[in-house]
């Protein structure tokens, strides 16, 4: 019985099938290689992954075509691929998803579904541009936390807040609190920033004003404030 699977071999490709398989999983993979060359952000971009994405295509559509529909051969690559040890370490679940992509379409590729493997890099493609062009995975715009001192003067709450409203989109008083007995008022905002960029001209403002003694801004992510 296993003699009549080890002969099935109706996928006999001739050298114009190769031909195209592999100029389909090239061109495919090179789309692939640079919208990962475009949209990646990681801290450390590798040229040999990306040119590992090409070749990743390519090779899967040669594995694709040299199993055809041998059992027996299926059975050997897979053993033979089992003896590999592949011990990179994967930096990022973007670069996993890359790796998959490429490995679907060079499989797609080498079966001969010239329309699947083009009409899918081309659609995935799309929503990977669209997803990292509209910034859809983005966490929302981090708080900071204001801590204010400053002596009592009349109009010391309206031009502070004047100034808040100038440098930050949401505004949230936490604390309010009388220091001493010269009036000195001590304040905590939450603020949500327009620019966190402007953080440094944010802090010139607020000390621009003779009544401001002493100003720190905390990030959401720090454990420290920003004098200037």
């Amino acid at each position: 019985m296993f003699e009549d699977f080890q002969n099935i071999d109706l996928f006999s490709p001739s050298i114009f099938d190769i031909a195209g398989n592999m100029l389909v999983a090239f061109v495919c993979g090179m789309i692939i290689a640079i919208v990962y060359r475009v949209t990646y952000n990681g801290p450390s971009y590798s040229p040999t992954f990306v040119n590992s994405l090409v070749l990743l295509a390519m090779i899967t559509a040669v594995v694709i075509l040299t199993i055809g529909n041998n059992l027996a051969r299926a059975f050997g690559l897979v053993g033979a691929m089992s003896i590999i040890r592949f011990r990179t370490a994967v930096r990022d679940v973007q670069d996993i998803i890359f790796i998959f992509f490429s490995l679907t379409i060079g499989m797609a590729a080498g079966v001969g579904l010239t329309l699947v493997a083009v009409m899918a890099t081309l659609i995935v493609s799309a929503v990977i541009l669209l997803l990292v062009g509209t910034n859809f995975g983005k966490p929302p715009k981090k708080q900071h936390l204001l801590h204010l001192t400053y002596s009592g003067d009349p109009k010391a709450d309206e031009e502070l807040k004047a100034a808040l409203k100038k440098h930050a989109r949401k505004i949230k008083l936490i604390n309010l609190k009388t220091v001493g007995t010269d009036g000195t008022m001590t304040a905590f905002y939450n603020l949500t920033m327009r620019n966190s960029k402007k953080s440094d001209l944010f802090l010139r403002d607020l000390q621009s004003y003779d009544y401001v003694q002493n100003v720190n801004l905390y990030f959401e992510e720090d454990s420290g404030g920003t004098t200037p």
